[in-house]
């Protein structure tokens, strides 16, 4: 046995004859009866009361935690009292990351987790718990993005297993499922479209269109770019920072990933690039690095807004892209002055870069080299984005073996 139980209504005696008798305390009938009590593995006694009545549950309870403690599986009942919220975000503060992903995560899961599940005791989750938080989270953000949160749930619970908050990760168990993927293939814009809702652009945002779908830059990155980023003399591109918030203000930083690349610069986009430049002089912007708090640095970029100063990416959407899709037929006009624009994500400026993709493929380019002028992290991410977008192998197969058979004697 882990421990022992006190009998609180009762005490053993020595009476004067040296016989051991049994007699009432004074708290006899009041309050719980038994206290099972044992010491931990740090070395202090744990406790747990019980009625009267319940002294085969209190048995059955210190064998529990001898079991566990054998089997290297006792989490301390005090720590399993402690709640999710509480204990991820003491978490989300240790991890020695971009401080920019713990803002994110820390929104992430205020938003999507802790209403759900962040005030439920460490101690107490079992799997159907995590069951019904992920159909919560199902109904209520896209899959992929859910998967993300799911991710950040399953990793604080995986660290609570670590640190001894719980004793097996309840996300882990085969039962639970991460939330289902939106299945839907991509499907480029046609070049008509491209150019239709680049003619609708105010004209001092009219270049951005040239540096997404022809150089498949992310809107973040189309932001920051450089006067200093673009080499005319080796038409080359030079992706190394993006304009993006952190806490809710404007900085530089390293591109997606932390990953630079080098991209071709096509002579039609070249020459937009120096035409905007003519017609709207870049502009020396300073903001912090990388947080809200980082070193100031100084750079100047290409894209400003009428007033001066970088580009406001809200202000960017709301007056200037969502309105040229409008205009292009790619989203309805709002039927009230002063509505909001129909939702249109799969129709943001990420659709530019989706088309550079389909036309580099379509063209013959390897998915190695489109993965590289993307910036994504492999090509088997690319891959799996835009496979479906791939020159069918079946002609080539046909070609390829009808040009063996006619080279035969036989033919």
């Amino acid at each position: 046995m882990a421990g022992h139980i006190q009998d609180r209504w009762y005490k053993n005696e020595i009476d004067a004859n040296g016989k051991a008798v049994r007699s009432k305390t004074n708290r006899y009938g009041t309050g719980l009866r038994y206290r099972a009590r044992y010491v931990g593995p740090d070395g202090t006694e744990k406790s747990k009361s019980f009625r009267d009545g319940q002294k085969r549950l209190a048995d059955e309870w210190l064998t529990r935690i001898e079991v566990d403690m054998s089997k290297g599986q006792y989490v301390d009942p005090r720590a399993a009292k402690t709640t999710f919220q509480q204990y991820t975000e003491n978490w989300l503060s240790t991890l020695g990351v971009d401080p920019n992903t713990i803002e994110s995560m820390n929104s992430q899961l205020r938003l999507h987790a802790f209403p759900y599940i962040g005030s439920r005791p460490l101690g107490s989750f079992k799997p159907e718990h995590i069951r019904e938080w992920v159909a919560t989270l199902e109904a209520s953000v896209p899959g992929s993005y859910g998967r993300i949160i799911y991710a950040n749930v399953r990793s604080a619970l995986s660290a609570a297993v670590d640190d001894g908050y719980l004793n097996r990760n309840p996300v882990s168990a085969r039962s639970v499922k991460p939330p289902a993927l939106d299945l839907k293939r991509i499907v480029p814009w046609s070049a008509e479209r491209v150019f239709a809702v680049q003619d609708a652009l105010p004209e001092r945002y009219q270049a951005m269109v040239d540096l997404g779908a022809g150089c498949g830059m992310r809107q973040g990155e189309i932001l920051g770019i450089t006067v200093d980023a673009i080499d005319f003399d080796s038409d080359m591109l030079h992706v190394e920072q993006q304009l993006k918030l952190s806490r809710s203000k404007p900085v530089f930083a390293l591109p997606k990933g932390g990953k630079t690349r080098d991209v071709p610069l096509p002579g039609p986009v070249a020459a937009a690039l120096k035409e905007h430049m003519r017609r709207f002089p870049p502009l020396e912007v300073t903001l912090p690095w990388k947080t809200a708090d980082g070193p100031k640095v100084t750079r100047r970029i290409i894209f400003t807004a009428p007033r001066g100063n970088h580009v406001w990416r809200t202000s960017l959407n709301d007056e200037g892209w969502k309105p040229a899709l409008v205009a292009a037929g790619v989203i309805p006009q709002p039927e009230t002055k002063g509505d909001a624009y129909a939702p249109a994500r799969e129709h943001g400026m990420h659709a530019l870069r989706h088309f550079y993709a389909s036309a580099l493929l379509d063209g013959g380019e390897t998915i190695k080299a489109v993965s590289e002028y993307l910036g994504h992290s492999n090509a088997a991410l690319t891959l799996k984005i835009y496979a479906h977008l791939m020159p069918s192998s079946q002609e080539r197969t046909r070609t390829a073996i009808a040009a063996i058979y006619r080279k035969s004697p036989k033919c």
